[in-house]
């Protein structure tokens, strides 16, 4: 028969530390001498298995992005945008290419809307045993609105969204454009938690691989509607050309 479900472990889930909302929750990523189970670092970057998996059926792991608790996605230097997306992708694609799993997801939850727990940056890469996510992919919801191109990589508001309303679609054919593809998304994050018309402090960003393509996803995190929760019905905004021109003015002008 074949997966249709993940199957999450109640018992391990009540024991996961939550931080985001529990301010006097230490941060377990700080203590880095308690670490364990170390698969890999690069400097400040360090990638783990999860102390708390509480997928069943899947090999979970932890990308800590940097030593430093404040900073976000949003504010990293190049230098380290770029370090981290190299050494996440990389590791993503050793894990697909282990021929262990049906398929490995790589995202990553911010704030308290994103379904996350700890504050500190971080990502996750979750190998599959018995789901391949690509045979979910909508790939009507890649294609949209051009915000920017720029050496064989491109930002595109989707006119499809998935879910609905506003979702970021950030495509690279060539791997050696990684510059600008982590560019691309630092961007919409920055406009999502700076620029954005509406309050949003919450996000999600995931990858895929698809085709000869790398995408990434962003997405900003509100309520979710209860038309798509009951009927799985998407909306689509009527301002999805106006922010498209606001994100050009913003950061693309130049390019």
């Amino acid at each position: 028969m074949e997966s249709t479900h993940l199957f999450f472990n109640i018992a391990i889930g009540r024991g996961k530390p939550e931080n985001i909302r529990n301010k006097e929750q230490s941060c377990p990523f700080c203590a880095r001498n308690e670490l364990t189970d170390i698969i890999a670092e690069q400097g400040s970057i360090i990638l783990l298995k999860n102390k708390y998996p509480v997928l069943e059926n899947a090999f979970q792991t932890v990308l800590i992005e940097t030593d430093d608790c404040q900073a976000d996605l949003s504010s990293y230097s190049r230098e380290h945008l770029v370090k981290l997306f190299e050494f996440g992708l990389n590791q993503w694609s050793s894990m697909e290419e282990s021929g262990q799993f049906s398929s490995v997801l790589f995202f990553k939850n911010y704030g308290p809307l994103s379904g996350g727990s700890i504050a500190h940056s971080h990502m996750q890469i979750v190998g599959l045993y018995d789901i391949n996510y690509q045979e979910k992919l909508k790939p009507e919801s890649f294609n949209g609105i051009t915000i920017s191109e720029n050496n064989g990589v491109s930002l595109i508001l989707s006119t499809h969204p998935q879910i609905g309303f506003y979702e970021f679609y950030i495509r690279m054919s060539n791997k050696k454009e990684l510059g600008t593809f982590s560019y691309y998304v630092q961007k919409v994050v920055q406009y999502l938690l700076h620029g954005f018309p509406f309050r949003c402090n919450s996000y999600n960003l995931f990858f895929y691989q698809y085709q000869d393509e790398t995408i990434a996803k962003v997405i900003p995190r509100f309520i979710t509607t209860p038309i798509y929760i009951g009927y799985s019905i998407p909306q689509l905004p009527n301002n999805l050309e106006w922010m498209a021109e606001d994100i050009k003015r913003r950061y693309f002008f130049e390019l």
